[in-house]
């Protein structure tokens, strides 16, 4: 027996090898994506609450 799982067990959680790179959306960059937009709202709302607001900068260069 070789230090790596055989095919079968590869395959074993919902049929795929997920060992494989591919081109969807899987749960571990999700994780991360979710984690870089939450920190990057935080920071958003530092910048904001120290006197530094974009959206308030775009509102009067509309009106």
């Amino acid at each position: 027996m070789g230090l790596y799982p055989s095919d079968k067990t590869e395959t074993a959680y919902n049929g795929n090898n997920h060992n494989t790179a591919k081109l969807v959306l899987t749960p571990q960059p999700e994780l991360w994506s979710d984690r870089l937009a939450m920190i990057g709202f935080l920071a958003y709302l530092l910048w904001d609450l120290n006197g530094y607001s974009v959206v308030r900068d775009v509102l009067h260069l509309i009106s």
